[in-house]
């Protein structure tokens, strides 16, 4: 018999120090020896990359609404770990709404595990939600395995998922605090949205306004003033102004728990040139100004924004409201799970980034962030959860090739650079057109 099930030799894999030359061998799912290029392995497989390919770990998306079950028109399971795996994740961690029921008790966490045990292609976690009146359910999801708890502190969207006043957050924070858990929030301050001027019809920079830097400033500093008198680990969500950061690292440098995420579109795209009527663009806190944008590439390289993630937030297409152009009424969310890499790749390499940076921001943190501690990494002990990557091919978008459900993106019509050539899930390719083999992942399990 041979020793290892599967060796991978690559000229370039990244790796936490940077690239190097490897052969990779993987057994019983894990990685158990990295070797020199060169060196001789006995295993049953062999897989040897062009010299044009690079191997990385498999990405891991911890921000991404799969809205399954009850909106599952929207996404669902088997598209949305399609769509992650075919962009190189090999991990996804799902929001606790858009689905009906949101995932705010055990008995709605166990219905989505039952909902997703046969459909998932890359391994699932799931998040809880905090929500008025949950606040008895919190411990019992937390000894389920959820890998924290999301809030919102304005209307979601959605009305099964309310937001948290000043005094339930406190609650839920020193709740969470309790046991240790982690709270992740959407931060933008409900007082300051509803007084700003209203979104009016096709005009997108009537639709930032409506959404102003404040609101997400004076939130991150309500967050930051709990989490310092209660000790709660807290994640900003989504983080697109650029304001926020010094509050961020402030806190950081004080002792407060709290980390931060942006996403590939608050990356990628710039208030400026976004057509109004354009309401595949809208997600809310907003696409900002191209000088803001630039600053939250800043905000990587300081290491006050630790990782990057989908923000994955799909919806049927008459929900974007393209005929009228309308943002107020149009849904807000971005499809992008599939394109994250690409994108952050094409924007960060032309800035000088290199992939190992690329590789800490979406696989390394995120790992780190839900405590999936055999993620995110090319280490020997780890799943072998790997991403075979073309970093100097470009390809256009076609909404309609996606594994999403809906063909509606931003992206659509793009030039990306990047291309992911497979992806392999604890040493076996992910074959999006077999059965398909994800696990259910709890918190804390190895």
């Amino acid at each position: 018999m041979s020793r290892l099930d599967l060796v991978v030799r690559a000229r370039r894999v990244v790796r936490d120090a940077g690239e190097q030359a490897a052969a990779v061998g993987v057994q019983d799912g894990r990685i158990a020896e990295i070797a020199p290029y060169d060196a001789t392995l006995d295993a049953a497989e062999e897989l040897q990359l062009d010299d044009g390919e690079v191997l990385l770990p498999g990405l891991v998306d911890s921000h991404v609404h799969v809205n399954d079950p009850g909106r599952t028109d929207w996404e669902g399971f088997t598209s949305a770990t399609r769509a992650a795996a075919a962009g190189g994740v090999t991990t996804i961690v799902d929001m606790p709404l858009n689905s009906i029921p949101p995932t705010c008790d055990v008995a709605a966490l166990t219905l989505k595990w039952k909902t997703a045990e046969t459909q998932a292609y890359v391994d699932i976690g799931f998040w809880g939600g905090a929500i008025p009146g949950n606040l008895h359910d919190l411990r019992p999801l937390h000894d389920a395995g959820v890998f924290g708890y999301k809030c919102f502190l304005l209307h979601s969207g959605v009305d099964e998922f309310p937001p948290l006043d000043a005094a339930q957050l406190a609650a839920a924070m020193r709740e969470i605090a309790s046991f240790d858990g982690l709270l992740i929030v959407h931060a933008e301050d409900a007082h300051r949205i509803d007084t700003a001027t209203a979104p009016a019809g096709a005009s997108y920079r009537a639709f930032l306004e409506s959404r102003p830097r404040s609101a997400e400033n004076e939130a991150v500093a309500q967050v930051v003033d709990l989490a310092r008198r209660t000790g709660c680990r807290v994640h900003i969500l989504h983080v697109s102004s650029v304001e926020v950061l010094p509050l961020i690292a402030a806190a950081r440098s004080d002792g407060v728990r709290i980390t931060a995420e942006t996403c590939p579109h608050y990356l990628t795209f710039a208030a400026e040139d976004i057509p109004d009527g354009a309401t595949q663009y809208k997600c809310c806190p907003p696409i900002r100004e191209a000088a803001n944008r630039d600053v939250l590439w800043e905000g990587l390289r300081g290491g006050t924004i630790d990782q990057v993630v989908s923000d994955h937030s799909p919806s049927t297409v008459d929900l974007k409201q393209l005929d009228t152009g309308d943002f107020a009424t149009a849904w807000g969310g971005i499809a992008s799970l599939q394109l994250g890499l690409a994108a952050v790749w094409t924007e960060a390499c032309r800035r000088g980034f290199t992939l190992t940076d690329v590789v800490r921001w979406m696989a390394a943190a995120p790992a780190a962030q839900t405590g999936l501690s055999t993620k995110g990494a090319v280490k020997v002990g780890y799943d072998a959860d790997l991403c075979v990557f073309a970093p100097d091919e470009t390809f256009t978008v076609d909404a309609r090739q996606l594994q999403h459900k809906n063909a509606i993106t931003p992206y659509d019509g793009r030039t990306l650079t990047g291309v992911v050539r497979s992806t392999w899930l604890r040493g076996r390719r992910v074959d999006i057109a077999a059965e398909p083999r994800g696990r259910l992942l709890t918190r804390g399990e190895r």
